[in-house]
């Protein structure tokens, strides 16, 4: 059988969005993006995380599987169950998501490690956002993100586990 090569999903979305009349895709190099050292043990630190997969509530309105530019940050309490969940991303395959939340966003796995004592706490919030393909990079930077930082804030995060999808 001859090897297959495998999908070159990058080069399909710049045919999909330039088809569209969107100009090339622009990667994002951060080259001052310095390390920084937790300020207290990972054992007593407050975490919380944030997925792009797609995933909302089941009581919020769905995401756009083909979204591009969505901004949107939804606020997930963090003693929501996982069957509360539903998940609306065409760019990954959500079969086993859809099974067992946890493989893609671990809220289970994290209350565990508190009872274990690995880390803190959780966060009063988890997160899901930026989801779909998002080009305004100066919104990010300027606004969003931003944003999104004054929220850890008030939650007292100590440490943000980013789950993209």
């Amino acid at each position: 059988m001859p090897r297959q090569e495998p999908v070159r999903y990058v080069d399909a979305l710049a045919r999909y969005y330039g088809a569209m009349g969107h100009p090339p895709y622009r990667w994002t190099i951060n080259e001052d993006a310095p390390l920084t050292r937790p300020g207290k043990p990972v054992s007593e630190a407050r975490v919380t995380m944030l997925t792009s997969g797609g995933m909302s509530l089941c009581a919020m309105p769905a995401w756009d599987p083909m979204s591009r530019n969505d901004h949107r940050l939804d606020a997930i309490p963090s003693d929501t169950s996982t069957q509360d969940f539903q998940i609306h991303d065409s760019y990954y395959d959500h079969r086993s998501a859809d099974t067992d939340l946890n493989c893609q966003f671990p809220i289970d796995r994290l209350r565990e490690m508190v009872a274990d004592g690995t880390i803190g706490s959780v966060a009063e919030r988890f997160w899901s956002g930026f989801m779909g393909r998002i080009y305004n990079r100066t919104k990010v930077m300027e606004e969003s993100a931003p944003a999104f930082v004054a929220e850890l804030h008030k939650d007292e995060v100590d440490l943000l586990i980013a789950v993209p999808a």
